[in-house]
């Protein structure tokens, strides 16, 4: 059986004194304090719930940060699906409202189906009134509608030759050929075009939505 002995250590005087005995360097050493004052005790209670509290402050913090951020990211996912949502309303509503106008129209055009001619020879009157010719083409004109027509072009002012040639597309649909100029209408052609306006008036104000944070920068 065998013990390890320590080698003891000698003690250290950290005071130096002269040859008279005066001290040249002080000591820094301090013993350990093993008693403290209820003052001191109390001092240092306050100071730890003052740590304490700091720490949990700065815990706080940290979760309110975190929070704030998942927020913000959640508002930024969700504004962009809302804009998703709110362009494809943009465009439903305006695929309805065309639906409701084709709807309209069809129906009027079926009730009155010469109506837009004669509305194109009102608005036209000043241009075809000093020409000897004017060729209609139109559809379904029978012989009462084509005298109709020859006493709204001298209602509008128009002594030339009217001349019918049954070859339009739709019954709505017509063309006016006179010596300086042409006017045709479709109702298919005028649903393309205004289609394609709407189209490209919804693509022309396409504003994404980006939401900004309190200090004013997108997230």
């Amino acid at each position: 059986m065998s013990a390890h002995h320590t080698a003891p250590r000698p003690f250290v005087f950290d005071t130096e004194f002269d040859a008279d005995g005066r001290v040249v360097q002080q000591s820094d050493w301090q013993p350990a304090k093993r008693s403290y004052s209820p003052a001191e005790v109390e001092a240092m209670l306050a100071e730890a719930r003052l740590e304490a509290r700091q720490q949990a402050l700065n815990e706080v913090e940290a979760l309110r940060a975190n929070a704030l951020s998942v927020v913000a990211q959640t508002i930024a996912d969700a504004s962009q699906q809302l804009g998703g949502v709110v362009e494809q309303h943009r465009h439903d509503a305006a695929a309805l409202s065309v639906a409701c106008a084709k709807a309209l129209s069809g129906a009027a055009f079926d009730l009155f189906p010469r109506r837009p001619l004669e509305a194109a020879i009102e608005q036209l009157a000043e241009e075809i009134d000093a020409s000897p010719r004017l060729l209609i083409r139109a559809r379904d004109l029978d012989a009462e509608g084509r005298h109709q027509i020859e006493q709204l072009c001298q209602q509008a002012g128009f002594s030339g030759l009217v001349v019918f040639r049954d070859d339009a597309g739709h019954p709505a649909s017509f063309a006016l050929e006179w010596i300086d100029g042409r006017a045709s209408f479709d109702p298919f052609e005028a649903e393309t075009r205004l289609r394609e306006r709407i189209g490209a008036v919804l693509d022309s104000t396409q504003n994404p939505v980006f939401p900004q944070t309190p200090d004013g920068s997108a997230f």
